[in-house]
């Protein structure tokens, strides 16, 4: 485009110019010429417009029954994924990312939270980024078509440890993300006894319950291969980004 205008700009320089002799040509309107680059830019606003808003609207619509719904909080500087049908609860840090496990070919319903800065939940494969804000809800359906291990970001900065706020996706076979649920299920019913009443983490959930001891500065899990990982990072400072 811009070698197509440098190109009239010298035809017209030189087909135009002064000679001896001989007034330079002069018009002043060109009605045809006027109103076919007028027309042209809106025509093809009016297609991009049209085009964003169907693709929009497709990648915003939500299933009426997800086979999977997930409460993802987004903290500085981790994630908690929070199975709402399983009873299980996911939590990680800048330092040790946690794992979000999804069947395969199965709706999941991403509802997302933020207790203190605004992020981003973005997983480049899926081909949707979606915001985290304090006080308010956004909500997102994700039909992962094949298995394997995707990473996610944040994608809006949040303070010192950005960057490090990652995550994994792990796509598995609906067998293996039951078998990934039972051992979750019970590791916790295991560990429901150890932590006092009324104890609370490092922030404030907006659904109106505490994260848990810990959340933002150490998480025990085990992702669906089994391993299982126990990291306590040192305490970092805290900056609020708005």
């Amino acid at each position: 485009m811009g070698g197509l205008v440098v190109a009239l700009l010298g035809w017209s320089i030189v087909r135009y110019r002064v000679r001896e002799g001989r007034d330079p040509a002069t018009f002043f309107e060109h009605v045809r010429l006027e109103l076919f680059y007028t027309a042209v830019p809106l025509v093809l606003v009016a297609v991009l417009f049209g085009v964003t808003m169907a693709t929009q609207r497709d990648v915003g619509r939500v299933a009426s029954e997800p086979d999977v719904r997930i409460e993802v909080t987004g903290f500085q500087w981790g994630w908690r994924f929070r199975y709402l049908t399983e009873g299980i609860t996911i939590v990680g840090t800048s330092i040790d990312r946690p794992t979000m496990v999804l069947p395969v070919d199965a709706t999941a319903r991403l509802t997302l939270h933020s207790p203190d800065v605004i992020h981003a939940f973005w997983v480049p494969q899926f081909l949707v980024k979606r915001d985290v804000i304090p006080g308010r809800v956004n909500r997102l359906d994700v039909t992962p078509t094949r298995t394997g291990t995707f990473g996610g970001v944040c994608a809006e900065f949040c303070g010192l440890d950005h960057t490090d706020m990652t995550f994994t996706v792990e796509v598995v076979e609906p067998e293996q993300f039951q078998a990934f649920v039972a051992r979750q299920q019970q590791q916790q019913q295991q560990q429901t006894g150890q932590m006092p009443p009324g104890t609370q983490g490092g922030g404030s959930d907006p659904g109106g319950q505490a994260l848990p001891a810990g959340a933002d500065r150490g998480v025990q899990a085990t992702p669906a291969g089994g391993a299982q990982t126990s990291v306590v990072p040192p305490p970092r400072p805290q900056l609020s980004v708005g």
